[in-house]
């Protein structure tokens, strides 16, 4: 089992209503929680430990969890609202306003960290979950707890208007990734944390820190992935762009769906993982991205869509 550890929250997608005026539509969402989907949806055993609102809002989470496959065990009930995320797309990107304060997600705290099975071969973090407290705190001790002995992916996800203290996250964020085994970034996320475009020494530098594997994401440009050992870079198949959302996340899925079909989701193999698994990982996850930015909103593929 893989477990995703992060925020599930409801984004508000612009519409066109029938007058021609903008209207916003909920849909699930959240950079883990579409994780989490996504390896459902790709036939991966799925957990997502978050907290989750007791309001209507917890409730669509819920059962879109439940609708891909996710094992719902992990989540904590919370008496508080639901994170809404408010989505305006320029040009098929992606910006965000949040309102978060209070929320269900925000207060998960360290009491709430579960106990693990031996079943669950991978942690997977992630975006808003870990800059606030006491939410940020609660996955950082268990990604701490677990990381010696369960594969470690992070994925920053950066969101610049929801971070207030810039300098306390970038620690954060150094500490995580000296913890993870897999990590995945943006090109634009390589640029707001370090304030340079130099990928490679970016992933030359988290190789250095403890990291395995620094994955790239370039857009349209494809991805570029670091080990100590390789560098590859590949361009993603075609595709006619709907949006952007979720893209980063499917990657993710894909690319831990692939590790564990090829039978290496062990820190073991992944601190020397061959060119050719790097690579098949790489396509593997491109693809499935590549089918979610062909239709609207954060909708990843099945796995009958992938053979």
């Amino acid at each position: 089992m893989i477990l995703c550890c992060g925020e599930a929250l409801i984004d508000f997608l612009p519409r066109q209503g029938p007058d021609g005026a903008t209207v916003y539509q909920p849909f699930g969402g959240g950079s883990v929680y579409n994780t989490a989907i996504a390896l459902g949806r790709l036939a991966v055993p799925t957990g997502l430990f978050c907290g989750l609102s007791t309001d209507f809002f917890g409730d669509q989470l819920r059962q879109s969890l439940s609708d891909s496959g996710v094992v719902l065990k992990f989540t904590r009930t919370k008496p508080h609202h639901t994170t809404l995320a408010f989505v305006k797309l320029e040009n098929g990107q992606a910006r965000y306003s949040f309102i978060d304060d209070a929320s269900a997600g925000r207060n998960l705290t360290k009491a709430d960290l579960p106990k693990l099975p031996a079943a669950v071969a991978a942690l997977h973090f992630g975006s808003i979950s870990l800059i606030p407290e006491p939410c940020g705190g609660t996955y950082e001790a268990l990604m701490k707890r677990e990381m010696k002995k369960r594969v470690i992916s992070l994925d920053p996800n950066i969101r610049p208007t929801v971070i207030k203290n810039r300098k306390a996250h970038l620690a954060r964020l150094a500490r995580l990734i000296a913890l993870s085994d897999i990590v995945k970034v943006s090109d634009e996320d390589v640029h707001w944390m370090t304030g340079k475009t130099d990928l490679a020494a970016t992933a030359r530098k988290w190789l250095k820190a403890g990291a395995k594997v620094v994955s790239i994401t370039r857009g349209a440009e494809g991805v570029e992935i670091f080990t100590a050992q390789h560098h590859l870079a590949l361009r993603p198949p075609p595709v006619t762009v709907v949006d952007t959302v979720g893209a980063g996340d499917t990657f993710n899925a894909g690319f831990l769906a692939s590790l564990r079909q090829q039978g290496i989701l062990a820190k073991k193999a992944i601190a020397t993982i061959s060119e050719d698994q790097l690579r098949a990982a790489a396509n593997y996850a491109m693809k499935a991205a590549a089918i979610t930015v062909s239709r609207a909103g954060a909708d990843p593929p099945w796995f009958k869509e992938m053979v």
